[in-house]
């Protein structure tokens, strides 16, 4: 019954107006609404009149700020007017301050009307029946090194060895403010969005339409759809395997494999860059054509060319392959002077990582590990690897320029030890 008296209130709306008149020196972007430098009080009486009533009007303390005075509840109520080409008050941008105070009077209906019910809205949703399910419901058990404090190097490495990563994982939902044309019901709660124009949020992976305050109780089991999710390159990565129910991106198993059937003698592979633009055309058609996508010999005769598309795509990464969260943890264990606790330290950095960045994290360096292997007719060993994937693969968010330079060499070391003992690590 309350949707319905908000639809009767939305015809009411129509009856809604501004009380006007003549002002000198009105700013462009306002109409007969604006009534220059009044005080509150003034501006109370003037809109005493009717409910739904409204005007602007300029600070008398801050000459050149804008308020909306607004009569609600048999009471005016005032806000902050901005403007950055359109008009608002809080988040949402509306084109005309008409539209604006329509939205605003719904909102303060819908709120006065049902602030209880609005509080319980989420106590008792339908989300776990329309479809969507939570994919990590069972914890994962996780397997311990044994308390010991002296291991041989043996031990270490078969223990490291034997500790798996964790095959299932969440994905968190891509949320961004939307607004829905017609009635729109929120698929986490059941209840109606109201509003004229961002009434809620949709993920931008699976498609996914609820209330904004709904949105922080949905659990973290987003399904991305490749209708949704129309791109490769500067895609997030868990985001890209999940949308292709795969282990690792597409860019990554193709590239790799094209390197390693024609090229991985090739002299300075990695280190060697290719023609931009040829690049650039690779990338183009992942986004365009993904597994179809031809990087044969046929099309790109230069092996440095698909080398250069991989280093782009995990360049292009949102979130590097180790991540921001990992990063200060394999900082730490490039720093290590031990060699088997520094083997530790980064089998334990490992585990930050989410399961589609470490598999493959894991596959990448396996082929940089046969790269070496070649290390006589390509001239790559896995120091020159780590200078070229080192900030390729990780970096930190917010650090200042002296620290950036000094990570280098750690980013550096990190890499190269993870292919000379990628058979341990992974």
């Amino acid at each position: 019954n309350l949707w319905r008296e908000s639809l009767f209130f939305l015809i009411y709306l129509s009856m809604e107006y501004f009380i006007c008149f003549q002002v000198d020196n009105r700013p462009k972007y306002y109409g007969r609404e604006y009534h220059g430098m009044i005080s509150r009080e003034e501006a109370d009486q003037l809109l005493s009149v009717a409910e739904g009533s409204y005007l602007i009007r300029e600070s008398q303390r801050q000459p050149g700020t804008y308020t909306l005075a607004l009569r609600f509840g048999n009471q005016t109520r005032n806000f902050r007017l901005y403007r950055d080409g359109k008009h608002f008050v809080g988040e949402k941008r509306f084109e005309s301050i008409h539209d604006l105070v329509t939205d605003g009077l719904i909102t303060l209906y819908i709120e006065t009307k049902a602030a209880e019910y609005i509080a319980k809205m989420t106590i008792n949703p339908i989300y776990e029946h329309i479809g969507y399910t939570t994919l990590n419901k069972e914890p994962t058990l996780k397997k311990h090194l044994p308390v010991c404090q002296e291991l041989t190097s043996l031990v270490r490495r078969a223990t490291l060895k034997d500790n798996d990563h964790a095959t299932k994982y969440e994905k968190v939902h891509n949320f961004k403010v939307h607004t829905f044309r017609g009635p729109h019901w929120c698929e986490y709660c059941a209840n109606f969005m109201w509003g004229l124009i961002a009434q809620g949020v949709k993920c931008a992976d699976c498609g996914l339409n609820v209330h904004k305050q709904c949105s922080k109780m949905v659990p973290n089991d987003c399904k991305p759809d490749l209708k949704h999710v129309k791109k490769v390159y500067s895609c997030d990565l868990t985001t890209l395997v999940k949308a292709h129910h795969s282990k690792r991106p597409m860019v990554v198993d193709m590239c790799i494999q094209e390197i390693e059937s024609r090229g991985v003698q090739s002299e300075g592979l990695y280190r060697i860059s290719g023609f931009s633009d040829l690049i650039e055309d690779v990338k183009l058609a992942f986004d365009r054509d993904g597994e179809k996508a031809d990087i044969s010999v046929n099309v790109y005769e230069d092996i440095n060319i698909i080398t250069g598309a991989l280093k782009l795509y995990f360049r292009d990464l949102p979130i590097p392959l180790i991540t921001y969260e990992a990063y200060p943890r394999f900082m730490e264990a490039a720093k290590i002077t031990d060699p088997d606790k520094r083997l530790e330290a980064h089998h334990e950095a490992l585990k930050l990582l989410p399961p589609a960045h470490c598999e493959s994290l894991c596959y990448l360096m396996a082929h940089l590990k046969r790269v070496i292997q070649n290390e006589k007719d390509n001239l790559m060993n896995a120091e020159n690897l780590g200078i070229v994937f080192g900030p390729t693969l990780m970096r930190a968010p917010d650090l200042d320029a002296m620290t950036a330079l000094n990570d280098i060499r750690y980013q550096r070391q990190v890499v190269e030890t993870l292919i000379k003992n990628e058979d341990i690590l992974f």
